[in-house]
């Protein structure tokens, strides 16, 4: 990534939608470790844009399980559910330069369209010239065009996105009328001065179009290094829909020790009774980014009572 210095301004931002898990562990050690080994500052935001599916009870959890594990957040949390004016301020902003437009589209209308990389369905352009007469718009869409995007992740290297072909124009506003993760996610990085995003590489996909719309906005683009995602036996992403244990914040010790193994940093075993203050002074002090497995995904063993580890 660039070179340490006390520019360095990093973030975690879990949607809480559920308790910490081992999986979202991995993101934020890495995230926090890669910012204090950098002198740098990092950030917390709840991205609970999407009301329906985030709770209060879940956000405390996440919270708690931070504190347990030592990860001290610089500044006030923020909560996206706040911040709706800057959302709808930048939606405005893109309409003034007709770099959005109004889609009507549904999502059966859209059942037969291909698919992008996160499960998306790539927008085939239906309401790009213009609503179908007695159509009424449902939702805001960014205009793609021919936009190519290319970065160099620290971790997953060179990334090429052909926006739209891989994603086509991709709503902002919902048809619910809640503002979409990724507009939402560009606004807040840009306010709070973020210059590094490290997280999972599930959201790899995302940042090309976080990019073109950086660059929509006048905003500047963060460096990027994206974590593989710790998946189980069966291959799949450790989350809230996979039963995902939560941590066990009464003894968080063997979590942070085996999320420092996934990651690739090799703990001593004499950190095996330390307290997580112990660990993280080591962790912080020999966090090496080259040493973090590339690819997108790795299983883990690692059960939230401390019986497994990673592999």
């Amino acid at each position: 990534m660039t070179d340490p210095g006390p520019g360095y301004r990093g973030r975690f931002a879990p949607s809480p939608t559920g308790p910490l898990h081992f999986g979202s562990l991995v993101a934020a050690v890495g995230s926090y470790l890669e910012a204090k080994a950098s002198a740098g500052e990092w950030h917390l935001r709840m991205e609970d844009v999407d009301a329906p599916r985030c709770s209060m009870v879940a956000a405390t959890a996440i919270l708690h399980a931070l504190e347990a594990c030592g990860l001290a957040w610089d500044g006030e949390v923020v909560w996206q559910s706040r911040r709706v004016d800057a959302y709808a301020a930048a939606l405005e902003s893109l309409k003034k330069v007709d770099r959005v437009f109004p889609c009507a589209c549904t999502r059966r209308e859209l059942a037969d369209s291909a698919i992008a990389a996160d499960g998306a369905a790539i927008y085939p352009g239906t309401c790009r010239e213009g609503l179908a007469p007695g159509r009424a718009a449902r939702a805001w869409r960014l205009r793609v065009g021919d936009a190519r995007v290319v970065f160099d992740d620290a971790i997953q290297g060179r990334i090429e996105s052909d926006l739209g072909r891989e994603a086509g124009d991709f709503i902002l506003l919902r048809a619910d009328g809640l503002y979409a993760y990724q507009l939402a996610v560009v606004v807040d990085d840009a306010a709070a001065g973020i210059t590094h995003v490290v997280r999972g590489a599930d959201l790899l996909a995302s940042s090309p179009r976080q990019i073109f719309l950086q660059q929509c906005l006048g905003v500047p683009t963060p460096a990027y290094a994206h974590l593989p995602v710790a998946v189980n036996a069966a291959g799949e992403k450790l989350s809230k829909q996979t039963r995902a244990a939560p941590l066990d914040i009464a003894r968080p010790g063997p979590a942070m020790l085996a999320a420092l193994e996934f990651l690739g940093q090799r703990p001593p075993p004499g950190l095996s009774a330390a307290t997580v203050q112990d660990i993280l002074a080591w962790a912080v002090t020999n966090w090496q980014l080259v040493r973090v497995p590339r690819g997108p995904a790795l299983r883990t063993e690692f059960c939230p009572e401390g019986k497994g580890s990673t592999p």
